[in-house]
Parts: structure tokens; sequence; C-alpha cells
């Protein structure tokens, strides 16, 4: 554990004095602060910052895990040669990555709103949720990239991998489920519908925040049915433990790898 946080503060300190943590810190101070002055109402402002939690988090966290592991892959060598435990060298990487972009999302939006206080009084648990899935869309494609670059030695083809899941996830996924769901619009795909809803983890983000403000609209077809199985709160409950399974599993198909791997 001490050679873990040893391990985290390099980590933290290194990531932290880059100019990416100040540009990104920056990025989330301007977007939220414009949203708010343009919009002039909380709920069309968390909507706004849903949007860019739910696919911009995903995509930096999972091309900046990617990119980071792969150009400190030397560093990782001459830790792995002192008398190191791998578990500890691998969490001390993967907290460092992660709690760096965690801080950036929480002082560049949170700043702003901070200064929006009176406007955003009545809206505080959803800003909770809202902030909630950001960290969840940060510690879930943090872990994804890790699990790929230490199973990929081929940088080209590990940034490929980054790139098309976080397309999968975002687009190509919603397209097939309508596509599947119309070959079988002859069959009942309530069920069917509801697994597939489980898979996909930034869906599950955005049904996080939807449940919790009741905006059907926003909930698509397997949010619809989602909602009608478990209901609002054990909906947002059964979206929360997805959420930290797809947070767990890529974590350790990457450890296990970094644990029998010969660098």
């Amino acid at each position: 554990m001490k050679t873990t946080m040893k391990i985290i503060k390099y980590q933290f300190n290194d990531i932290l004095r880059s100019r990416w943590t100040i540009v990104y810190t920056l990025f989330f101070l301007a977007i939220t602060y414009s949203i708010l002055s343009m919009s002039g109402n909380i709920t069309k402002s968390i909507i706004s910052l849903m949007n860019i939690f739910l696919f911009v988090v995903p995509l930096v966290s999972i091309i900046f895990g990617t990119v980071y592991l792969y150009n400190n892959r030397e560093y990782i060598i001459f830790m792995i040669a002192q008398p190191i435990n791998k578990d500890a060298l691998y969490a001390g990487l993967y907290a460092g990555v992660s709690v760096s972009q965690i801080i950036s999302l929480l002082v560049g939006a949170g700043i702003p709103l901070a200064f929006n206080y009176p406007t955003i009084s009545g809206s505080v648990v959803d800003l909770m949720i809202l902030f909630g899935s950001g960290i969840f869309g940060i510690l879930i494609f943090t872990s994804i990239a890790f699990a790929i670059t230490i199973i990929n030695d081929n940088r080209l083809f590990g940034f490929g991998m980054s790139i098309f899941l976080w397309l999968v996830f975002t687009i190509i996924y919603d397209g097939l489920i309508l596509l599947l769901l119309f070959f079988m619009r002859d069959y009942p795909t309530e069920k069917l519908a509801l697994v597939l809803s489980f898979i996909n983890p930034i869906d599950l983000g955005r049904m996080l925040i939807v449940l919790r403000m009741d905006i059907s609209a926003l909930m698509g077809y397997t949010g619809a049915v989602f909602n009608e199985f478990f209901g609002s709160n054990a909906g947002m409950v059964a979206s929360f433990i997805a959420l930290s399974i797809w947070a767990v599993v890529p974590y350790y198909l990457g450890l296990i790898k970094f644990r029998r791997k010969d660098f």
C-alpha cells in the first residue's frame, strides 16, 4: 500500500505538471461557463453538460490512457526491474492517470457551477449524479485503455482499437440495436433490450442521469424499457452497480495480463 501511494503521488505530480492537464481543466471551465451563460435554465444546462460528460470525457480518457501507457513503457520496464510488486505498480499508474482527469473535471466544471449557486441550488443532487456519471466514464474508459495497451504491444493497433471501441459505445452500438430490434419486430424484444442496455457503459451513464431527472424523451428505446422494468430508484441502483462492474472488469483483465507480461 505504501509503495502504491508513492507511485500514485509520482504519477499524479507528473501528470499535473503537464500542459495537457491545464488545457483539459480550462476546457471544462470554458464549456461549463458558456453553457450556463447561454442556456439560462439549469435543466437545459445539465442536459448539455451530460452530452459533454458522456461523449467527450470517455474519448479523452481512452486516448489519454492509451497514449500515456505507451509513452511510459521505458519507465514501466525500469520500475519492474526494481523490487516493486506488479499489482502496486499497475494500481499506481491507473490511479495517477484517473485521479488527475477527475480533478480536471471537478475543478473545471465545478468552479462555474459554484459561482452560479443561486441558479443551481435546486438541482444539486442532479449535478452530483451528473458528475458521478462523468467520473464513472473516466474510470471505465481509462481501465479499458490500460487493458488494450497491456494486451497489445503495437501502438498503432492499440490506438486504433481505442478509437474503434469509443465509436462502438457512442455511435455504432445504438445503430446495431435499432437494426436488431427492427429485424425482430415480430417478436417480444423487451427483455433482450433490457439485457443489451447493460452492455454499453455510456447508455448506463445516460440512464443514471435521465432516470433521476425523469426526462423520458432522452431515454431512447432501451432506456424506456429499463425504466419500465426497474422504475426510477431501482433503475438508478441497477445502473450504478452495472457501471461499477464495467470499471472493475477491464481493470482486472489488464492487471492479470500485466502480471504475466514479460516486458
